[in-house]
């Protein structure tokens, strides 16, 4: 007789897709990398769950879903998101244990877990793109939890900046801090942190990016992401 607890579960996509959360990756945690698996047992024991959940957002949905809900803090996002995932797992998953191990304070790899996923490729300007989105996405979440949904496959998109010619970003950089060599993030920080900076709250370079510009997020949003990082910049740079 079949063990029914062991049978697949179904990731409830369109409940997250619906909340702007569109980008679901599930992974087995005996599968991740050693180093991986180290790391994130330092921040929570791994004990007693079986997947890593990542999850995140492309487009300008989840910036409406938040506008929407009437979310009044200092991270509505981050605010939202929380909420949805509990929610989410109440509604439709109410047998099953999860944690949340972001977001939240805890130094997680999301870029590696990004790149696991097949989402990753990193840009002259530093952000992470890919082919569909361009950079008009990011990680949201990352959960624990005892689910027995389907591992996910690696997305397989090639790598949009190595086929670009004008690399139209580095030209718009008014700091200079694109090209010859890496990223210059000393002269990116003080061109942002000039009262008169065309960067304080936007990044020139990335609005000139052409890849996934359907995709591209309301000045708003826009504004309020590069706010965030402008405080953290005034405060530790």
């Amino acid at each position: 007789m079949s063990d029914f607890t062991d049978l697949p579960q179904a990731l409830p996509a369109a409940v997250l897709n619906e909340a702007g959360l569109n980008r679901q990756a599930v992974f087995a945690l005996a599968e991740l990398p050693a180093e991986m698996r180290a790391s994130l047992e330092a921040i929570a024991p791994l004990a007693g769950y079986r997947q890593l959940i990542l999850i995140g957002q492309g487009g300008r949905r989840l910036w409406e879903c938040v506008k929407a809900s009437g979310i009044r803090s200092a991270d509505p996002i981050d605010d939202f998101t929380v909420r949805t995932i509990a929610q989410c797992f109440a509604a439709h998953l109410p047998d099953n244990r999860y944690q949340l191990l972001y977001p939240s304070h805890h130094p997680i790899g999301l870029q590696q877990l990004g790149s696991l996923a097949g989402w990753h490729h990193a840009s002259p300007f530093m952000v992470g793109i890919d082919a569909e989105w361009g950079s008009w996405s990011a990680y949201r979440a990352v959960v624990l939890a005892d689910t027995r949904f389907p591992v996910s496959s690696p997305v397989h998109r090639s790598h949009p900046c190595s086929a670009c010619r004008t690399q139209d970003c580095i030209a718009a950089c008014p700091a200079g801090a694109l090209g010859d060599g890496p990223f210059k993030l000393e002269r990116c920080v003080a061109y942002r942190k000039q009262p008169d900076s065309a960067c304080r709250t936007t990044c020139l370079a990335r609005l000139a990016c052409p890849v996934g510009v359907r995709h591209r997020y309301t000045d708003e949003q826009i504004s309020h992401s590069y706010s965030i990082s402008l405080r953290m910049i005034e405060e530790f740079y």
